[in-house]
Parts: C-alpha cells; structure tokens; sequence
C-alpha cells in the first residue's frame, strides 16, 4: 500500500472539513492504518483528541459537520457485515458471545463520558454522533447489552436538556432504542412526554419523525393534529398517513383528521391530507371511494365526507370522474333498490363538482344527470315511499334507524335539485309542483321541510311570488281541504215517510171518487178529479226525490284549522326559511302580516318548546325586516330572553342582538313601552355598571344600560350556551361600534381567562379573535383597551382565593394588554403624529398607581410591565415618564422593582441620546469613515447596542418580547420562531456574497495548527 494510500489522523481530519473528498476514500484509508497499528491506544487517543476540536463548535459550520459525518462512518466500518437469517441462526445456536470491535466500544465510551459536560455544544456533538452512529449501523446490528443501557440512560437525560438541539439530537438517537410492544419501555414513556408538554416545535416534530406507532402512542401522535405550530402539524398528518393504516383508527378519530385538516388555517396542512393522508387511505383500500365513505359514517358527518370528496376530486382528472358512473342505469339515475348513503354523496359531490364548473361542464353534467321532468318524478316517488312510524314503531331502533337512513338519502337527492338544468320552462314547472306537493303532504318528514323550502324558494326568483307561494302551502298544511258528510236525521225520515203514505191514500180515495163520478155521468166533477190526481202525484214523486236524497247524503268539502304541535313547527319552519331567503329590504306586506298575526305570535305562547323556539326565530327574522315591528316587539324578546328555557332564550337573544347590530340602541329610544320591560338590576349590578352606556348620544341611559346589565349578568350564567352567545353577541355589538365599553371589554377578558370556560372552544376561539381583530382596528379601540387595563389588573389582584380567576396568570394577562395596545400593531397608524401613543398614557397610568400605595403587591407586575412599553420620541412625555420614575425609586423598597425602573431609566436617556445624535447627523454631511472612527472608539462601540435595543424594539408577542434573550442563547438555529426580523439593505452582487460566505465559513485548520504550534 502506497503511503498516499496511507494517511495520519491529522491530515484526514483536515481532509474530511471539505465537502468535495470523498469520505468512502478517507474512511478506507484511515482504517487501513489502523489495522496495520499493534498498538491502537494511541490511536485512540489521537483520534479523539482530534475529534474534540470539532465538539467544542455548536454552530452548524459545514466544516464540522463534514467532520463529524466522516467521524460516524469511520466507526461504523468496523461494524461486522449484516448476516443472513441462516448465519444468524447458527450464531444463536453455538451462542457465540461476539465482543464490540475495540475502537467501537472506546469512541462510545468517550462520548458516553462526555455527555454531562458543561458546555452545551459538547452535549449536543456527543447526542449527534451517537445517533449518526446508531443510525449507520446495520438493521440487524447487535450490541452490548451494558452499552445498550448505558446509551439509553444517557440519551434519556438528555432528552430533558436545557438547549433543544441537544433534545432534538437526543430523541432522534433513540430511535432504535425504542421497544413499542413493551408498555413499560423508557423510551415510550419520554417521547410522549415530549409530545405533550415539550415548548419547543422542533424537538416535537423531531420526536413525531422517529416515534414507533402503537397503541400507547397513537393518542399522542393524533393531538400533535391540533398543535399550534404549523410544521409540527403537517408532520403529524405525514407520520400518519406512512405509518397508521386507516383499520387502526376508529371512526371517530377519521373523521376528525379529515375535518381538522381539510379546514386548517394552513394551506401546507391542507396540501398535505390532501396529498399524502387521502391517498395512503384510498391506496389501502384498493383505491375504493365508496369504501372510504362508509369507513366515515356519512350519515353523522356529510359535510366532512363530503369535503374529502372533494378533495379527491381534486386531484383526479375529469375522464376518469366520469369513468366512475357505474352505478347509474340508463335513465342517469341510480336504482331506488340500489340507493346507499355513501353512493348517493358520491353522485351528489360528482355533479356539485360539475356543475361548479360552469358552461365548461354542462356537456359532463349531461352525462352523470337526467333532465329536470324525469329528475322529478324520481325524487317524488321516492320521498312517497319513505314511511311515516307510529310511536310503538319509534321504540324499535332497527326500524328508526332504516328510516333515519332513508331521511339522509331523500335529503342529498333534494340537495341535487341544484344542479338540475330548470332553463327549460316544461322541466322547472314540474320540479316546483313537486316540491309544492311534497311540502303539502302530511307524510314528509318534518326534516326535509326545511331543505325542500329553501329549494322550492331558490326556483323562484321574485320574492312576493315566493311570499304567495309559501303561504298558499302554509294555508294548506294547516288548514287542509276535508269532506265531511252529514248524518241521516231518522224524525226528518219518519216525517217523509208519512207524508207519502198520506199522498197514497188521498190518490186512492180520489180514483175510487173519480171512478163513480164517471159512473154516474159527472163529468165535470171528473175533471175537478182528475186535476187533483195528478197535484197529488207530483207530490209523491217530490216527496220520494226527498226520500232518496235524506237517505243518500252528499259529502260537503270544508276546511279544518289543525293547530297540533307537528302542523305548528312544519308552517313555522317554512315561514322562517322564506323570512331568511327574501332580500331584508323587501317590506313587509299584508300576506307577511298575516301570516305573523295568525301564525307567529300566537305560537310564541304554544305549550311545545320547539314550536314556541321557531316561532321566535320567525318573530326575530321577520323584524329584520322592518324597523317599526322590531320597536312593537323588541319588548317581547327581551322578556323571552330572560324567562324562557334555555333554547328559547338563546334564539331570543339572538334576535335582540341582530336588531341592535342592524338600528341601534337608537332603536330603544323610539319605542315608548321599552321601559316596562327593564329588568331588575341589583343594587351591585347598578354601581359596577353605570358606566356602561355613556356613549349613546342621546338614547336613555336607564334604558340602554339595562339592556347591557342583562347582557352582563347572561356572561355570569352557569349555562354555557348562553355565556358563549352573549359574548359573541357583545362582540359583535363593540366592534362594529354599537358599544363603547372598557368596562365591558374588561369583563370579556376577564371570561377568556376564567378556568371554567376552558371546555368552551368557541367562547376562546370567538374572543381570541375578536381582540386581536378590534384592537387592530382602529386608535379608539386601543384607547378603550387601555381603560380596561386597570380594572381588570385590580379584579384578578381583588379575587378570592375561591374564585376560578385566582388561577388566572396575570402576566400572561398583561402581556395581551400590552400587545393589543402597540401602535405598531394597528392595521392603519394614525396619520395625526402630534397624537399621545396609546402606551405613554398607559406608563403614565401605571406609574400613578404604583405612587398611590408602593408596596402593593401589583407593583413589581407594573414595574416589569413598563418595559415592554412602546414609548413615543415625544420628549414631553419621556421627561414627565423620568420625573415618576424618579418619584417611584425614591418611594419603592423592593430589589426587584428597583431594578426594572432603573433599566426603564437608562432607556430613556439613551433613547434620548440617540434622538439628539440623529438630529445632529441629520444637520451635518455623510462621513464615510464614521463607522471606522466608532468601531475604534471601543467606548461608542459599547453603547451603540444599547441604543439599537432601545431604539428598535422588536414587535412580536409580549412574551416573545421577555424571553428573546434566553431562547435566542439556548436555541440559535433550532426553531423557526426565533429568526431575526429582516432589515432592509442594499442588496449585494452574487459574487460578493459568494466571498463573504466563503470567509464566515469555520475552518478548523487554524485551531489544529496553532494548538501544535504551542506543543
């Protein structure tokens, strides 16, 4: 072997820094010196020694890393080669205890030995190389069962680390420690509790890479689904759909994934089950969408199976959408017989898909969809068809649920109304008059009322067609069209019956009369005679027409009003569909009115709730629509809101919270009988709200602070429906302006923070949005915040120890405060820069409370809080903030506080400094040399820094802002949280960034050299 061949330690160190040579060479040649050494401890040591150079770096320079990739594979070499399954049997069988190679086992036990060193690089190189050499080794591989332990016990300490690249480096060097089948193992145990509880992304997505999927894991792997980092959730979703088979996972937890990720904020997540979660599904199931759905249950969650199909659709090319019609006979239609839940979402998502296509797509729809006529006939029969249970049928829940699946079916084949052609006059008129017939029929399932409204109403375009229309079916459902036929009267009979016998006789008796008349020859008596025979006659056949009429009476068609709970709740959910559909400006007419004094309000006091909820729902709507029957019944809701069942009065707050949003509280004032409806405050509620209502011009203050005590005491409600529905509702009033409340701002945050609203997910996320999004808005709505500052502060300090809101973290709630007032925050700055920054009132207001009592125990919240503050440059203001600060270090005692008002001091005056040294540079020419001269002046140098930080405080979260020094020692490449935002500069020539890479670049030669230089 030639002495190329052969190389020192020292040189294939120098050697493995660039990334141009190759490893395999510098690997092979190493080891062949190696093996030529007898004696391999100084090898050993020099190898090391060599080594610790690279360790001591914790930036990831290429040089190092190069060296320690080279490192990794040198150990690895001397692995033995993987053996086959009969080698390893017979290995088993001569049980052959096979000892690791010597260099093996040393550089283990160096870093093994070097694991607890002080500095952090270190720690994070030895978790590196060890699981670089882990890694390496063959699938196969066997070790030590000492240095398997040793390992483990090792990395699980340092799974704990202070910095997360030693955790990141840690859990991934456990990877093949882990044994998922023991539910004891070590392993398991740390990576779920760093899944649940580890505060930085990247050490969760690290674990999330490596974890072994098992039943102990898989809970852990479904909520890092719902983790607030981006990256940890796309992750998640990767592991799962490589790792978890669609059978592990119950119906529940499919849907959830499908629902959480196909409506994720992010559109890398969304991307990511659209691409890799559905497919790995589908492809384990032959490719199989109808399958996929019945694995989804869609009769629970139809609006989620039917955005994954969409989702699929997405990706798959028209022709072959079209190539999956084989369900279909030749009418277009699927077979009544054939008709399941999944495969008529299938056709109804297809054709959606079509139809949403537009011109494009008419030709496509042809195919998958029959004409409007023939369409109609189809549904009518099979909405006939589904069957009407009577109560002991409802007992069995086989028949309930064949009847239940029937609804679902005969409610997508509505939903395909919408996608039928109904250009064509003959095809619409028959979709409208079974829709019509439908609404009409008794027997329709007061589920589809709603849906078969909304499409009958869609068909018709002008909205006092649709009015007539609604109505004429409301009239008759509720008072139908019934024959009634009148019983025979037996007196009125026996009366006839009588009378005829009467007319017999006399008929008798005058033929016997008339026969002697002619006898005699009396012929005009005869005729007398003859002339009563015949009156008499008519009269018998009268009498027998009657007869035969009594005996068979004619039916009578007449009209019956029902007023049953079933007819109530079907006219008052088609009213209130046609109440949503009609555009709000249309007014309200007579047929409207009608339908409201006939049917609505005498409703609203029916004995069944869910009549009485819908015909609040109606009452509501229909105010809307004018502004003098809201101010007639405004009274009524607020009475209904406050007395009702909890249903009821949701819908009725709802309704109240609309007409306010939509006239005002000016609405109040109009109204002459609002006054009666005022509920009763108590005398406590009275004091801490009175000044709820002092921004309402001229409205009633007694009158509008009424409205807002009720709204107030609804967020105290042990119901949590109500609570959350307020808070929208108050929301929704403050930020578009209808209130104008700090106290009522107060109490809202006060309710996020409150731990017994931490199930309600709509209540946080409602509220987490609405602040960020009203704070931005506007200046005023920071200033309404800021008053709220104080308040809020004082009832979390005032709380008992027995209320939820002692838990409460208030720096975290003064960290929100801070930030939702930044004027750097705001969407749109002010314009006017002569304006006092929403923070320098606040300072000043905070400063003031810490003078009023200096020990309190709010001070050292305020003092720290002071510098989180986004001051303004106006000089008046910084020199009153110094005169209190200057008051406040003369008055407080506690170290703590000291310290913050002094650094908040020195802020000022280098602020200060600064502001004057622009001033100057301003007046005077560039200097090209400044930068020279101030780099040679060490004590300008020095304070520079100060001033940056002073000058150009980052803007980020109040707690992002307290913690950047320490996250940005601990973590300095290891998260994406932590990048430094971007200033703006000249952009450079490709050239020169090139060379001023190339020089940052680490070159541990130096190191090397010097250190033999000084041996």
């Amino acid at each position: 072997m030639t002495a190329d061949n052969e190389i020192d330690i020292k040189e294939a160190f120098q050697r493995a820094q660039r990334g141009h040579n190759n490893k395999a060479k510098l690997v092979a040649s190493l080891k062949s010196r190696y093996n030529k050494l007898e004696d391999k401890t100084l090898f050993h040591e020099e190898f090391v020694h060599y080594l610790k150079y690279a360790m001591i770096v914790y930036k990831r320079e290429p040089a190092v890393e190069n060296v320690i990739e080279f490192v990794a594979r040198f150990a690895a070499s001397f692995q033995p080669p993987p053996k086959t399954e009969e080698e390893e049997e017979q290995q088993q069988e001569e049980e052959e205890d096979e000892e690791d190679h010597p260099f093996l086992s040393f550089i283990f036990n160096f870093l093994l030995e070097s694991h607890k060193a002080n500095s952090h690089a270190v720690r994070f190189r030895v978790c590196q190389l060890i699981n670089k050499l882990l890694g390496s080794m063959a699938e196969n591989a066997q070790i030590d069962d000492d240095l398997f332990d040793r390992i483990h016990q090792a990395m699980l300490v340092r799974v704990t680390d202070k910095f997360p690249n030693v955790r990141i480096q840690a859990a991934l060097a456990m990877t093949r420690l882990q044994q998922p089948k023991d539910p004891d193992c070590p392993t398991i145990n740390a990576y779920m509790l760093i899944l649940e509880n580890d505060t930085n992304a990247e050490v969760r997505r690290a674990v999330l890479s490596c974890v072994a999927m098992s039943p102990q894991t898989l809970p852990k792997v479904l909520k890092r689904t719902r983790d607030i980092k981006e990256n940890v959730r796309k992750l998640a979703y990767q592991v799962l759909a490589d790792k978890v088979h669609i059978k592990a996972l119950t119906i529940a937890q499919r849907v959830g994934l499908l629902q959480q990720g196909l409506r994720d904020t992010s559109e890398a997540v969304r991307e990511v089950v659209c691409s890799r979660l559905l497919p790995a599904w589908l492809l384990r199931l032959d490719g199989n969408v109808i399958e996929l759905l019945h694995r989804l249950d869609v009769e629970n969650c139809a609006e989620t199976a039917m955005d994954t199909l969409k989702a699929i659709f997405k990706g798959t090319p028209a022709e072959e959408l079209l190539q999956n019609r084989d369900q279909l006979d030749n009418r277009k239609l699927i077979p009544v017989d054939s008709l399941t839940c999944e495969n008529v979402l299938y056709w109804r998502a297809l054709c959606e898909l079509i139809k949403a296509k537009g011109d494009d797509g008419d030709e496509m729809l042809e195919q998958v969809l029959p004409d409007a006529a023939t369409y109609a006939e189809y549904l009518c029969g099979y909405l006939k068809a589904v069957p009407v249970l009577s109560e002991e049928q409802r007992a069995d829940f086989n028949q309930l649920e064949l009847v239940m699946t029937k609804e679902f079916i005969s409610q997508q084949l509505i939903h395909l109304i919408g996608c039928l052609d109904t250009n064509e006059e003959g095809g619409r008129k028959r979709v409208l008059a079974v829709l019509q017939e439908m609404l009409t029929l008794p027997q329709t399932p007061s589920s589809l009322v709603s849906l078969l409204t909304e499409k009958l109403l869609i068909l018709i375009p002008d909205d006092h067609r649709r009015i007539q229309t609604v109505a004429e079916i409301i009239s008759d459902v509720r008072e139908p069209i019934m024959e009634a036929s009148q019983p025979v009267d037996e007196n009125e009979s026996r009366r006839q019956q009588v009378q005829l016998a009467e007319v017999k006789v006399r008929i008798l008796e005058a033929k016997q009369t008339l026969e002697d008349c002619i006898t005699t020859q009396d012929f005009s008596q005869a005729a007398e005679l003859k002339n009563s025979i015949t009156n008499l006659e008519d009269r018998r056949n009268q009498i027998i027409q009657e007869i035969a009429e009594s005996n068979q009476p004619a039916d009578k068609e007449i009209r019956t009003e029902k007023n049953d709970p079933e007819t109530l709740l079907r006219c008052l959910t088609m009213c209130a569909e046609l109440l949503k559909q009609i555009n709000i400006k249309t007014r309200i007419g007579p047929t409207t009115s009608a339908l409201m004094s006939s049917l609505v309000l005498p409703s609203i006091a029916n004995a069944h709730p869910a009549v009485r909820n819908m015909a609040v729902v109606c009452l509501g709507t229909c105010t809307l629509h004018s502004k003098e029957l809201a101010k007639t019944h405004m009274v009524l809701l607020l009475q209904i809101a406050q007395l009702d069942e909890v249903k009821i009065r949701i819908s009725a707050l709802r309704a109240v919270i609309d007409l306010l949003l939509l006239f005002g509280f000016q609405l109040l004032s109009e109204s002459a009988s609002t006054q009666a409806a005022n509920p009763i405050p108590s005398p406590e509620k009275q004091e801490d709200d009175a000044a709820l209502a002092e921004d309402k011009g001229d409205v009633p203050e007694d009158t509008t602070q009424s409205i807002l005590v009720m709204l107030s005491e609804f967020l105290d409600s042990e119901v949590s429906d109500l609570r959350t529905e307020t808070a929208e509702g108050l929301a929704k009033l403050m930020y578009t302006g209808r209130i104008s409340s700090a106290k009522m701002l107060s109490r809202l945050i006060l309710l996020w923070y409150n731990p017994v609203t931490e199930d309600d997910m709509r209540l946080r996320h409602c509220l987490g949005v609405f602040f960020q999004l009203y704070a931005r808005e506007s200046r005023v709505h920071q200033e309404v915040v800021e008053e709220s500052f104080l308040p809020t502060v004082r009832t979390l300090m005032n709380a008992p120890a027995t209320s939820p809101l002692a838990e409460v973290d208030i720096n975290n709630v003064l960290e929100l405060l801070v930030e939702l007032t930044r004027p750097s925050a705001l969407i749109k700055p002010s314009a006017n820069t002569e304006e006092v920054c929403v923070h320098d009132y606040l300072a000043v207001r905070m400063c003031g409370e810490m003078l009023k009592d200096p020990a309190a125990p709010e001070v050292r919240l305020y003092a720290k809080t002071l510098s989180n503050l986004e001051l303004s440059r106006d000089e008046t203001v910084r020199e009153d903030l110094q005169t209190l600060l200057q008051q406040l270090t003369q008055v407080v005692k506690d170290r703590i506080c000291l310290r913050a008002l002094e650094k908040m001091m020195h802020q000022l005056v280098d602020s200060k400094e600064q502001a004057e040294l622009l001033r100057a540079s301003a007046l005077q020419p560039l200097d090209v040399n400044a930068d020279e001269a101030a780099t040679d002046d060490p004590s300008k140098s020095a304070k520079r820094p100060k001033r940056g930080d002073a000058g150009q405080r980052k803007v980020g979260t109040g707690r992002t802002g307290r913690k950047l020094s320490r996250r940005a020692e601990s973590s300095e490449e290891s998260d994406g949280e932590n990048v430094p935002e971007s200033v703006p500069a000249v952009r450079s020539s490709r050239r020169a960034k090139a060379a001023a890479l190339e020089k940052a670049k680490l070159d541990l030669n130096t190191l090397i050299n010097q250190e033999a230089n000084v041996s």
